[in-house]
């Protein structure tokens, strides 16, 4: 419990020991003699427990903020308190005073709920390093990790958590990634190994040279994703804000009318049934306070956010949970999304050269591209790859590349950039993908990469099936028969192979014309070269996406490894969350209903519609705590 927690405690204590006095003093002391003394001694026990409320009230009048709750306590104890100071009437200081204890009691079990959500979500996301340690005239020194430039060496010690991303220069050690992934599992690493910031080096001392600033690295990434989730509302959100703003002042409203019209239509005259009406007026202006759902409902969100933050999953926002629950139809890219995404060389057929010289030719024409397809001709190339003697080099979209390697014109790519040099290519009929390779406008041969599924992909599309999802589709840039071939194995409902990027936007557009109307379309990408359609479609997933800019950027969800089981978690988490915002706008809304009929008819007493007030928002609030798990 906060120190402010612990304050209103101590004033509900005071609060509620000095009612009782009061009640005593009343009932033995001053026996009704006097309304002012009976009104001094409930006053004390009535401003030390509801002063907070009256001054948030006024301020917010101040401010054009009328219609809160401060405001609808306010009026509700005030006019309590006044009217006993009418004829023929009761005084209701006990019930005023009660009423402010019953509310700031509900007030502090709200606070300590609240507060306990955000704690657990704050210590899943607790990935912040506080310093980083470089060594300066022999003795590591502690360091800020935003005063780390890039290229400094740093030393992470056992039990430290990586300050900065970078690679390991020196040492062995296994990394603790459960608060990037969700993963138990340690992650092993040596010299030439990329780590990121945020995991914890369980054993060995490692050595590492920065490769980023700290706010572009991994963990500053994700802790701005996680801190402007909350800007990204969902039209749950988003109708309850605007709800409680029509909805309190025509409460308001509706409390005035209550109050004052039917006195003119009752027997005895109107001064006479004036009191009792403006008691049931103040009686459903408690019940009608909104707390219930303003809190609840993001709470349920900020949860189901929290719970997927556990599981590795990172949701921008609540507006993409509440999209992902409506998924009908998913459509993934192929490489490093359901297969692994790392290449080898499995077949060399070659028409004029000698194979090493084929794969020579392709190795450096492909020397500056970042590819899978390219890192694999390289690693399969055992001699050293001389990036002097190649110029002129050109990357085609779609299509492969060109360049100049010692004088000779080189092109290297599919089918189609030989179609366009005019050149006819071999057949080749097996699985995988197929690099064609032309010399000085002589077609000379090709190289076979392929690649494999991760271990994953099936169950994960059974999964998908199983929790309702009725299309799976998969579009890649790869030859038809190796996506044929993958599109049986995983049993996926529809494959479109052989597409250039914007092949790809067109075939997404039509999936979404082509979804049913309520339903929401998901397009899950390796987030590096899919950011057209990953922000085209209603949510874009990224996956294996740890460490990943363009990901964290293009995408609405972002898995921090690459097991594709996690998409089915991430859509079960959404419909849960919104089982539960479901449950608690029903059932708000029903009981405040139920409880104000009972009031406008004189059934319920003000003690009881703060408990309906109070009651309710509490029980919605424990129901919100439930996405957490």
């Amino acid at each position: 419990m906060s120190r402010k927690q612990k304050k209103v405690l101590y004033r509900i204590i005071a609060s509620a020991v000095l009612l009782i006095a009061a009640f005593l003093a009343d009932r033995f002391l001053i026996k009704g003699q006097s309304l002012i003394a009976t009104l001094a001694v409930y006053l004390v026990p009535y401003f030390i427990i509801g002063y907070d409320v009256l001054l948030k009230a006024v301020r917010n009048i101040l401010h054009g903020q009328v219609f809160d709750e401060n405001f609808l306590m306010a009026i509700a104890t005030v006019g309590a308190v006044c009217i006993g100071f009418f004829p023929n009437t009761e005084p209701q200081y006990a019930e005023a005073v009660f009423v402010m204890l019953f509310y700031q009691t509900g007030e502090l079990f709200q606070s300590i709920a609240v507060g306990k959500s955000r704690r657990s979500i704050t210590a899943l996301m607790d990935i912040r390093p506080d310093v980083a340690f470089i060594e300066r005239d022999g003795a590591l020194t502690e360091v800020d990790p935003e005063e780390v430039k890039v290229g400094d060496v740093i030393t992470v010690r056992p039990g430290d958590r990586v300050p900065l991303d970078g690679v390991v220069v020196s040492g062995e050690s296994t990394l603790d990634t459960v608060a990037l992934t969700g993963e138990a599992v340690p992650r092993r690493v040596q010299v030439g190994d990329s780590i990121i910031s945020g995991c914890v080096n369980l054993n060995g001392v490692l050595t590492v040279r920065v490769e980023k600033p700290f706010q572009e690295s991994t963990v500053s990434k994700i802790l701005e994703l996680v801190e402007n989730s909350s800007a990204n509302k969902s039209k749950s959100e988003n109708f309850i804000t605007k709800f409680a703003r029509v909805y309190t002042p025509a409460v308001v409203i509706a409390a005035v009318v209550l109050a004052f019209l039917p006195p003119l239509f009752v027997g005895g005259g109107y001064l006479a049934a004036l009191p009792d009406w403006i008691i049931r007026a103040l009686t459903f202006l408690v019940i009608s306070c909104p707390c219930a759902l303003v809190i609840s409902v993001p709470l349920s969100f900020f949860g189901g956010i929290g719970g997927a933050s556990k599981k590795g999953i990172l949701i921008k926002g609540s507006n993409y949970l509440e999209t992902l629950a409506s998924a009908d139809t998913i459509v993934f890219d192929k490489t490093g999304t359901l297969t692994k995404g790392t290449f080898s060389v499995t077949d060399i057929r070659s028409r004029s050269l000698p194979e090493s010289e084929l794969l020579g030719l392709a190795a450096h024409a492909e020397c500056y591209s970042n590819h899978p397809i390219a890192q694999a001709l390289r690693s399969a190339f055992d001699g050293d790859i001389n990036t002097e003697g190649v110029t002129d080099a050109t990357e085609l979209a779609g299509h492969g590349i060109t360049a100049k390697v010692d004088g000779v014109t080189v092109a290297c790519g599919n089918a189609k950039l030989m179609a366009t040099l005019n050149l006819e290519c071999d057949e080749f009929n097996g699985s995988g993908t197929v690099v064609h390779v032309a010399a000085d406008g002589e077609y000379v041969g090709f190289i076979v990469i392929s690649d494999e599924l991760k271990p994953t992909s099936k169950a994960a599309i059974a999964e998908l099936k199983a929790i309702g999802l009725s299309r799976t589709v998969m579009l890649t840039g790869d030859r038809a028969e190796t996506a044929a071939v993958v599109a049986k194995e995983l049993n996926l409902n529809e494959v479109k192979a052989e597409l250039l990027p914007q092949n790809k936007v067109q075939e997404v557009e039509r999936l979404l014309n082509e979804t049913e109307k309520g339903k929401k379309m998901v397009f899950v990408g390796d987030g590096i070269n899919d950011a057209p359609v990953l922000t085209r479609a209603d949510v874009g997933i990224a996956m294996g996406a740890l460490g990943s800019d363009a990901a964290i950027e293009a995408a609405d969800i972002v898995l921090m490894d690459d097991d594709p089981k996690k998409i089915s978690t991430a859509i079960r988490i959404a419909k849960r969350t919104l089982s539960i915002v479901r449950q608690n706008i029903a059932f708000a809304l029903g009981v405040k209903a139920a409880v104000l009929i009972l009031s406008i008819f004189g059934f319920t007493p003000m003690w009881l519609a703060v408990f309906a007030d109070v009651g309710v928002a509490v029980i919605a609030i424990l129901n919100a705590m439930r996405t957490l798990k």
